[in-house]
């Protein structure tokens, strides 16, 4: 046998086989290599500066482990989430790296004591005597998956990126020209005649015949059948269940405590006003006014008469003030204090402390059941994946839903349900999830196809697997078993067309010369004249919400007409008020700081998308996508 496949092997018929075995070897066994060779295995690149894959991997982590922190239990990690969080994580890298690129152009620096004074005035990093705690900030590093050199070049280029934020936005400044025709504008008032025709003022419709109510049965089989019912056993694994199973104990509550301390404090707030000018000086007498009690319309004619602007920044934190010693200088003065000149890279700072709100601590005795849940429910997260691989192993080896439910604890229910998750006796179905997960848990009831063996998949409720054992379709019920309801829809609508009906009568009576009033007597209807209608319908909530956005854009005796909630409505326009912004100056002085708020955000994103067109941004979508996966 051997000297025969020996022959065999000299002859040029073996030969051209072994050739074509080893081209298929290199083809299939090393053709990914060869393929791969020389391509970028970077994330993104930002104006060729990479973004690796182990830096997306940590942002994407660290971004999850936020959410679930913030969300709790209603924390549900299924793709969706991923996927977006994926996204928006590499989207901050992105624009991170935009920013330090722009920062570097610019030249700007951080010194380390800036560094040292930011993270020192961070409120999650104080132990429980208020002052920076090295073991707090230390847990924050490790949950986070940050080494100290990591985080201060986080929070280093961050400060930078705020410089250049903070000039860009320090330039928006509403003008007199927008602001006042704008406040003109949500200040116009306008009166009007009313009627209402609510449809329980209808008068009572003739009763109809039999063959009216079967010939309105046959017409709307739409609001007179039966909804599609699927009957199915469900079975669903999410980490609410799981939690059920996780012990947590004293020594990690407390240390999460430590670590999350940040989470139970409500740092004390300050609602300022800032005034910017670029000359000490000026800085200073503008200080000296605020001090001696000039109200804020003073202080910004002479901040503008300055070259310079006075803002109302609201309510803020330490945190929210990122020049360092402007925070130290506001968080220093008593409430209604006035700061002095504080000089920033942006100019000469005078703030004036408007209000403060005390910070206060919940002490672990306060949250322990709320830091408990949270923990049980991060640590089931972790196990459900594992858990879900079992149960997909035990449903693929032959195991029925009943079965793996209840050799893995899941959730399980035998149902006969519609889409909305009503039985055939219209009472809700009792299903294995929460409140909240019930309409994705139903979606993928009526996504399952029927005689398709149950596997599990991940969805917003969890980790669901579903068997479909019968669909019975939409069929119209019987006319006997509905008359009651056809009557009542067939009366319902009888009223509804005499209302409409009496409404387009007024229309047509006041378009054709009448006044509102006189054609509301001649129909013998009730109507009203009401004033002082502001789009904000603030002055009178008893006109309906849906003639307002008409009302304000008809002329002087012009009408309109609306289906409302509960009817319809006919309104006259009688006048129109002009308003007078110079008559309310903290009106106006409001609504500019409002408006230049949103032109600094405004100007800021304009900003942001001009760098990143100009940083020439390479996204990896493959390996993005990938990064999304479990």
């Amino acid at each position: 046998m051997l000297t025969a496949l020996r022959r065999l092997a000299s002859t040029w018929v073996a030969k051209l086989l072994f050739i074509v075995l080893i081209a298929s070897f290199a083809f299939w066994g090393i053709g990914d290599t060869v393929r791969n060779f020389g391509r970028d295995n970077a994330v993104a690149r930002v104006g060729g500066d990479p973004i690796e894959l182990e830096e997306a991997q940590a942002a994407i982590r660290r971004e999850m482990q936020r959410l679930a922190r913030q969300v709790g239990a209603a924390f549900e990690n299924d793709p969706r989430i991923r996927r977006a969080v994926a996204n928006q994580a590499m989207e901050q890298l992105v624009l991170d790296r935009v920013l330090r690129a722009e920062a570097n152009r610019l030249g700007i620096a951080v010194p380390d004591a800036s560094v040292r004074d930011f993270i020192f005035s961070i409120q999650g990093f104080r132990g429980m005597d208020g002052q920076f705690s090295r073991a707090v900030f230390e847990n924050f590093l490790r949950s986070n998956d940050l080494t100290e050199p990591a985080f201060l070049a986080l929070v280093r280029s961050d400060l930078a990126r705020q410089q250049v934020s903070l000039a860009v936005r320090s330039g928006a400044a509403a003008p007199a020209a927008l602001a006042r025709p704008l406040l003109q504008w949500q200040l116009e008032q306008r009166s009007a005649t009313l009627v209402a025709l609510p449809l329980a003022a209808a008068a009572e419709p003739p009763a109809p015949e039999e063959a009216q109510l079967r010939r309105y049965h046959e017409n709307n089989p739409e609001r007179f059948s039966s909804p599609e019912y699927r009957d199915a056993a469900v079975a669903v694994l999410t980490a609410q269940l799981i939690s059920r199973e996780v012990e947590i104990s004293d020594a990690e509550l407390a240390a999460a405590y430590e670590a999350r301390h940040s989470q139970f404090e409500t740092p004390e707030k300050r609602t300022l006003a800032q005034v910017l000018v670029q000359d000490e000086g000026k800085a200073k007498a503008i200080a000296a006014a605020w001090a001696a009690g000039a109200d804020f319309a003073a202080i910004n004619a002479q901040a503008e008469a300055a070259g310079g602007q006075a803002i109302e920044l609201g309510s803020l934190d330490r945190g929210g003030l990122p020049v360092p010693d402007l925070a130290e200088a506001a968080f220093a003065q008593p409430e209604g204090g006035i700061t002095a000149p504080v000089r920033s890279d942006f100019g000469w700072h005078v703030v004036k402390i408007e209000k403060i709100e005390a910070g206060s601590t919940r002490s672990l005795a306060e949250v322990r059941d709320q830091l408990l849940e949270d923990l049980k429910q991060e640590k089931a997260a972790d196990l459900a994946f594992e858990r879900a691989n079992r149960v997909e192993d035990a449903l693929a080896g032959g195991a029925t839903l009943a079965e793996v439910a209840q050799r893995f604890n899941l959730g399980f229910a035998s149902v006969k349900v519609d889409a909305t998750g009503r039985g055939e006796d219209g009472q809700p179905v009792t299903l294995p999830v929460i409140e909240a997960a019930r309409p994705p848990l139903l979606q993928a009831i009526f996504r399952a196809e029927r005689g398709t063996a149950p596997r599990l998949a991940e969805t917003e409720a969890g980790f669901v697997a579903v068997e479909i054992k019968e669909i019975v379709p939409p069929a119209l019920r019987p006319y006997e078993s509905v008359q009651a309801e056809v009557l009542a829809a067939f009366q319902a609508e009888a009223r509804r067309r005499a209302q409409e009906e009496k409404a387009a009568g007024l229309l047509a009576a006041v378009k054709g010369g009448k006044a509102l009033a006189d054609a509301a007597r001649e129909a013998g209807l009730g109507f009203r004249e009401v004033g002082a209608i502001t789009r904000d319908q603030q002055r009178d909530p008893t006109v309906p919400p849906e003639l307002l956005a008409p009302l304000f854009e008809l002329k002087a005796k012009e009408p309109t007409m609306v289906q409302t909630r509960d009817g319809y409505a006919v309104a006259q326009l009688l006048e129109v008020t002009a308003a007078n912004p110079d008559a309310d100056p903290a009106g106006l002085t409001r609504l500019s700081g409002e408006v230049s708020q949103a032109m600094a955000q405004d100007l800021e994103t304009q900003f942001m998308l001009a760098l990143r067109a100009r940083a020439d941004v390479r996204i990896n979508a493959r390996l993005v996508d990938t990064l999304a996966q479990p």
